[in-house]
């Protein structure tokens, strides 16, 4: 069960538009390095369990979008479908330095068993999942900083946190036109396909 009392915290008037380089800075780096976020709104949930329309008062919603911590997994199974990746990846980057922090990753919702687990491949939804997460080198050095100066030997690994970003994609379209949402050309590109489109990997 998720931990969402953060999403309690959240003040009248309060609205949630971040940028994908706002998410992986100023969230989930602070996450990896054991330090506290301000604000405290994002919930640590244990996503697998959840199907994408159960996340309304479990994650940080915001209009028709929901924020969420997780861990990364490879099991991206829920209880009525699961989670496929699409191959496309996307780097995060800071604009001050220009220099990569995080990477972003493209999710779609199926209803069914995946391939290879006594289903047909399951039936594709409009619910889509973008997945951060912090690159390799800013993970590992963020963990070590943050042990040595807490002075303990955590079991948890915090640089495998991930924040992750779920709307359904058939509701996003008037979210985007009221600058809720910053498009990159991989959305763009992501959004215009068909429900039939195959995507490779993009580099």
């Amino acid at each position: 069960m998720g931990d969402n009392k953060s999403i309690n915290k959240v003040p009248p008037g309060f609205r949630f538009h971040p940028t994908d380089e706002e998410l992986v800075v100023h969230f989930l780096q602070r996450k990896a390095a054991l330090l506290p976020c301000h604000p405290d709104v994002i919930p640590d949930l244990h996503l697998y369990p959840y199907d994408p329309w159960e996340l309304d008062g479990k994650a940080l919603g915001e209009g028709k979008q929901w924020y969420y911590f997780s861990r990364r997994s490879e099991n991206r199974n829920t209880r009525n479908g699961y989670w496929k990746a699409m191959g496309m990846e996307e780097s995060v980057v800071n604009s001050s330095s220009s220099r990569r922090v995080g990477i972003k990753k493209y999710l779609v919702f199926f209803i069914g068993e995946a391939e290879g687990g006594g289903g047909g491949g399951g039936v594709k939804t409009d619910w889509v999942m973008h997945e951060y997460r912090l690159s390799d080198s800013d993970s590992s050095s963020g963990t070590s900083r943050s042990s040595k100066r807490r002075g303990h030997n955590s079991k948890i690994d915090y640089s495998k946190w991930v924040i992750c970003r779920v709307y359904e994609r058939s509701c996003s379209t008037s979210d985007e036109e009221d600058g809720g949402m910053e498009l990159s050309c991989l959305d763009e590109v992501f959004l215009s396909l068909d429900d039939d489109d195959e995507i490779s990997n993009c580099h």
